[in-house]
């Protein structure tokens, strides 16, 4: 019997068009109905996540920035760890040696060189967030950092990340999409957030469902007992989950959930 959800947002919860399809909204509500504790996963900020809760009216506690920040439903924080500034303006000076915008998230802010780049005008269309510029010396005075985005042409992702791992051990670093690198502290992924929240309610990790359809979100999906990818997950990462359940447009969740639920029906 499974006892708590957790779900990755973007290419997972949600669709193509950025929005939750009706039968994966069932599916949510009815966990909801059945005391079953939903968990909005995402390398998204707080700000960026907020919204689709409300949209949909779910409640969820969230799991942000690849697992550097853990909140309650009531937007408590239960748990947070950042890289240290001074680190995480070498990272952006790496950056700035490439075509790429970047993104600094401390906490619920969200600073970039540019609001006028077309790429952070997507971004903040996408997560309905607005974002403040800041200049490297502005970003001095920040007490920790929580997260780094840097946004890239796919023709370069593969090398502006191979520099970036080279460049920085301390740092954990995984594509989320083929345009988009995190960079997080060392240590930070989203299957040690998972593992803190059920230790905090007492579930079992062999009774967790998790979905998920990138690179950043295979610790996870590795991790629980019901790992699940996303039909439109590469083909690679689809191979080492094992399950895989329909695309984000077709309501991958909810047939997911359909089928576990048959199961344990019949005794399974």
């Amino acid at each position: 019997m499974y006892q708590a959800i957790f779900s990755d947002v973007d290419g997972t919860l949600l669709n193509q068009n950025h929005q939750v399809t009706p039968l994966t909204q069932k599916a949510l509500h009815q966990l909801m109905e059945r005391n079953i504790p939903f968990v909005v996963v995402s390398a998204r900020s707080p700000s960026g996540i907020f919204p689709i809760l409300k949209d949909y009216q779910l409640k969820a506690s969230i799991i942000a920035y690849n697992g550097a920040l853990v909140m309650d439903q009531q937007r408590y924080i239960l748990a947070e760890k950042g890289m240290v500034t001074t680190t995480a303006l070498q990272v952006l000076k790496k950056l700035e040696t490439f075509d790429v915008a970047w993104c600094v998230y401390s906490f619920d802010q969200w600073f970039v060189k540019s609001r006028h780049d077309e790429r952070i005008l997507r971004e903040e269309s996408i997560v309905k967030a607005q974002s403040l510029e800041a200049t490297l010396e502005d970003l001095q005075t920040l007490s920790t950092v929580h997260k780094i985005l840097c946004i890239c042409h796919s023709s370069d992702i593969f090398t502006i990340e191979q520099h970036l791992q080279q460049a920085f051990p301390q740092c954990t670093i995984v594509r989320s999409s083929d345009i988009l690198i995190e960079i997080v502290d060392l240590g930070i992924n989203k299957a040690k957030a998972v593992q803190k929240l059920c230790q905090l309610w007492r579930i079992p990790l062999k009774n967790v469902v998790a979905f998920g359809d990138q690179y950043n979100d295979l610790d996870m999906l590795m991790e629980v007992g019901y790992g699940w990818a996303m039909g439109n997950a590469p083909v690679d990462i689809q191979k080492k989950v094992g399950r895989v359940t329909q695309d984000n447009n077709h309501d991958g969740i909810y047939h997911a959930l359909k089928s576990l639920d048959k199961k344990e029906e019949h005794g399974m």
